[in-house]
Order: structure tokens, then sequence, then C-alpha cells
């Protein structure tokens, strides 16, 4: 999987998801086998630029690979704009947000909103990839609602104004992240256009991957949620596309150690009243897959101190351990 001049380490990506593909996250999905990782969306507005939000969603301090970043906007200068101030902070590939849902980002217009005006799609497009000379990537969903699935009209504007290569969501803007992903849709954008084609949505498995892959014939998969508490996916759905075999599931060891460092790294990066606020829904999505996970996500929400969650999460890993060794 290549991206214009950027080879990737393997098809699979790491999608951008706004409070959740922070650096510490990155860092770790890369080294479980990510073959590229996107931040999370930074707002065009100049306004926000310098904002501490802003400034730690644009923080790629130490990390390894293809430096991906994803811009949100409606205006198609200030996009310009926003693209070429996040080259200048060391940007390699610039990812426009036309995939975001949410009802913050699309009452402005901008998201997947944006499908539903195609001539503003061709006019922002136009100006980002004429603002930099970095590759310019694009995230849409399949269409605005299910009666008006554009995709494939919005994949061949992006194709020809310069986009480099299209990450599809198989759902459209009105579908949210309900229901199921649709992949004939992106099986269709990927006949029409000869550029890379990324499917995204419900990628929770293995097997699901190697599906979505023969189906659409795209070239690469976007994960986002599927890899939320499980970051060993990159490197499950990498060996299984590549032998046909199940890896076994990580050790509880393993899981201990990589959730230890990411609570201390969130610890880190975020400080001492943030980092172990937004470690609290991480750990969540790691505890889905223990038995018990439940009741220790009860304690564990309660604790504003991050030297007291790294141990009680050490605490609570001897008692599984104590629990197998019985």
């Amino acid at each position: 999987m290549q991206i214009a001049q950027y080879q990737l380490d393997n098809p699979l990506i790491l999608a951008p998801m706004a409070g959740v593909t922070d650096r510490p996250f990155r860092l770790l999905c890369k080294e479980l086998g990510a073959g590229m990782t996107v931040s999370e969306m930074i707002a065009s507005n100049p306004k926000l630029w310098n904002t501490k939000k802003s400034l730690m969603r644009s923080d790629h301090r130490g990390e390894p690979g293809i430096r991906s970043v994803q811009i949100a906007g409606a205006e198609p200068e200030m996009m310009a704009q926003a693209a070429l101030h996040n080259v200048e902070n060391g940007a390699e590939i610039i990812d426009i947000n036309m995939g975001c849902p949410a009802k913050k980002v699309c009452k402005k217009a901008a998201g997947s909103a944006l499908l539903q005006y195609p001539d503003l799609v061709e006019d922002i497009v136009k100006a980002v990839v004429n603002a930099v000379d970095v590759p310019v990537t694009l995230k849409i969903r399949t269409g605005w609602n299910p009666d008006n699935r554009n995709g494939v009209d919005i994949a061949r504007i992006a194709e020809d104004n310069g986009i480099q290569a299209l990450a599809v969501h198989g759902r459209t803007r009105a579908c949210k992240y309900q229901g199921f992903a649709e992949y004939d849709t992106i099986a269709a954008i990927k006949q029409a256009i000869s550029i890379p084609v990324i499917a995204n949505g419900d990628i929770t498995s293995p097997q699901k991957a190697q599906y979505v892959l023969q189906h659409t014939q795209a070239d690469a998969l976007m994960i986002g949620r599927g890899a939320q508490g499980n970051p060993w996916i990159f490197r499950e759905i990498w060996h299984y596309l590549r032998t046909g075999e199940l890896l076994d599931p990580p050790s509880i060891d393993e899981v201990q150690d990589v959730m230890i460092r990411h609570v201390k790294g969130l610890h880190q990066f975020y400080g001492d009243h943030m980092g172990p606020k937004i470690a609290r829904k991480h750990v969540s999505w790691y505890l889905q897959e223990q038995a018990d996970g439940k009741a220790f996500r009860s304690t564990f929400n309660r604790i504003d101190d991050g030297a007291e969650q790294i141990d009680v999460l050490n605490r609570y890993f001897e008692q599984k351990q104590q629990a197998i060794a019985a």
C-alpha cells in the first residue's frame, strides 16, 4: 500500500478518532502492527490552532512512521491555510475530514455534511491540494443519507482534483454509527477510480478484515472503534491476511503490560489532572474483554490519582494471575 511517495508498512491504518487517537494511542497501535496512524482531526479555524487541545492533537514528537494529520472545516481558503500550517509543523500527509457525522461538526457544514455539496467538496479539495507539496488524502462516507449515496461522484471529484488516496466509511452521514456498515458502495467506488481506496467500518476481527478486502477489492483497511481497547487487532489481522492462521489472543501478562504502559503514557501526555480522567475510557474499553471488567470499571472510574490508578490496575492483574494459577 502506497500513498504517493510514502510506502506503508502494511495496509492497515488506524482511523482518526477525536478524543481517542492521541499520541499515546497512536504509538501503541503502531507498535502493535498498524501500518499507519492518523491524528485526531484539527479544526481549520486559525483562532483554534494555539488552543491546548489543538496543540496536543498536533503533537507527533517521537512518533515513528508517516505523520498523517487530519483537518476539518468548510471554507476552502481556511482549509488551505490549515493544511499549510500543519505541514510547516511536520505533517507528511494531510487528510481532509468529510466523514465525521458528529452534530457539532456537521452543523457547521463540515465533516460528512459536506457530501451534500459536491461543488464545495471540489473547492476544498482543490484549495488544499494546491496549498501544500505533500500528498493529500480524503475520508468520506458513502453519502449523506441512504437515499443519496453519492460516494462514487465524490470519489471521482477527489481523484480529478489531486487526492492521493480515499478512505470510505461504509455508512452515510445520516446513519451515524447505527446498524451495519455496507461495502457495496465501497466496491463501486474502487471500480470507479484508480487511486488507492481504503475501506472502513465495522472491521473488528481478522475474518471480517479478509471479507471486506475481498468484497470491496480495496487497497487497504482503516480500523477505528475495533481498535479501542484492542490495539492488538492490527497484528492479528496482518498475520491472518498473510498466513490464513489466527494468532492466539494476547496473554494476561501482555494485556497488563500494554494497559499499564498506555495509562502511564496518558498520565505523562495529559498531566496529573486530565491524564487519569482520560485513562478511564481507555481502561473501560480494555476491560470489555474481561469477564469481571464491569465491576472493576466502576471502582477504577472513581480514582482521580494517577499513581493510585497504576497500583489498582496492578493489583487487579495480580488477582487474575492468582486465579489462573489456582
